[in-house]
């Protein structure tokens, strides 16, 4: 198959890739990456069953309110299960935006003592489209402070509303002159 997007498929760790639900169902992709376990972190998407594969829904929309707190234990818990038995997982929702971002980098705080900051930052060089929403940075902080006792993004007022401080600069290109 021939991809339209250098960002369909993007690999963050040796086992861990992030995608987009079209990915998810290409068998020669996930074959040439070697996926053994796919992660849906949306109801939007619908995978393709494909054999040898072991599949895990996250019961979560992809609406900007969506609660995904509840997750990232399990499934950061269940990605490093995968690693552990030499597997790759493929993490998606229906843009790989921002849902499995979101459980990628809290995958990448737990599993690799990253804080928040530098987990986003080493996503975003390897998957430059991610931008989880701001509930979900929201849910993050919460969630890096339950591991770290300490926080290195915070929610900030913008012109544009309450944003993670990491768009600081973002947002104030984009105010109105």
């Amino acid at each position: 198959m021939e991809q339209d997007n250098l960002y369909d498929l993007s690999q963050i760790t040796n086992s861990l890739f992030i995608s987009n639900a079209v990915v998810a169902n290409d068998k020669l992709a996930l074959s040439n990456n070697h996926i053994t376990t796919i992660i849906n972190a949306s109801v939007e998407a619908v995978n393709a069953f494909f054999e040898d594969i072991q599949y895990v829904q996250v019961p979560v929309s992809g609406a900007p309110n969506a609660y995904l707190y509840d997750f990232f234990d399990p499934i950061a818990d269940h990605i490093h299960a995968v690693e552990m038995r030499n597997g790759r997982v493929l993490l998606h929702c229906t843009t790989g935006v921002s849902g499995s971002a979101a459980f990628c980098l809290a995958y990448l705080m737990k599993y690799h003592n990253m804080t928040l900051l530098d987990a986003h930052t080493w996503t975003k060089s390897c998957r430059p489209i991610i931008r989880p929403n701001n509930c979900f940075w929201e849910q993050l902080i919460h969630y890096e402070f339950k591991l770290f006792s300490k926080n290195t993004v915070r929610m900030i007022n913008s012109p544009m509303g309450l944003i993670p401080n990491i768009y600081e600069k973002e947002a104030h290109v984009m105010e109105p002159i």
